[in-house]
């Protein structure tokens, strides 16, 4: 069992280093100066979803199921099991709008840096151990407004709202994994 932001237990495959004594409501991983610049990108934050329009748990770790999605996170398709949102493009977006909003409130389940997500369409994004076949751009919704005013619209250029893809490959993955197109 893994504490989630607000030191709620979160099962099903989710779950944090035990020897961690906090978590706080967003374990992201300090960004490099020359994160853009590298070849890799990594793994900064995870985030699981336990209820339709409910809060996002934080974790330092969860298991990815194929064809599934992530294990204890709901509202998954066949199509759309994993959502995951750049840390550059977030930036982009508090930039534009003067911002600066925690990225969770994207409620993507990863968020990963320096990759490109914008036109990845049928790419395979290797997390970790895991494989994810892009499926497509994530079209910000109505929450994003709700949110901040603007951010909705400063999020439809160029893929900032993220992408969705598909679990090909079981696998844990955990904050600091390298992040790479196969």
């Amino acid at each position: 069992m893994a504490l989630g932001a607000e030191g709620v237990g979160v099962e099903n495959g989710a779950c944090i280093n035990s020897q961690s004594p906090t978590l706080n409501p967003s374990p992201i991983a300090p960004m490099s100066e020359s994160s853009t610049a590298r070849e890799h990108g990594l793994l900064e934050a995870i985030w699981i979803k336990r209820a339709h329009r409910g809060p996002m748990d934080a974790v330092l770790r969860a298991d990815l199921k194929a064809g599934q999605g992530v294990a204890g996170s709901v509202d998954r398709s066949r199509r759309r099991q994993v959502t995951i949102l750049s840390r550059e493009a977030w930036a982009d977006c508090m930039s534009a709008l003067d911002a600066d909003l925690d990225p969770s409130t994207r409620r993507a389940n990863l968020l990963v840096s320096g990759v490109d997500l914008e036109q990845t369409r049928n790419r395979v994004l290797l997390v970790g151990d895991a494989r994810l076949l892009i499926g497509g751009e994530v079209t910000p919704c109505e929450r994003m407004e709700e949110a901040l005013a603007g951010l909705q619209a400063t999020m439809r250029p160029h893929w900032r709202g993220g992408v969705f893809a598909q679990v090909l490959s079981d696998a844990s993955i955990s904050i600091g994994d390298p992040v790479r197109w196969e």
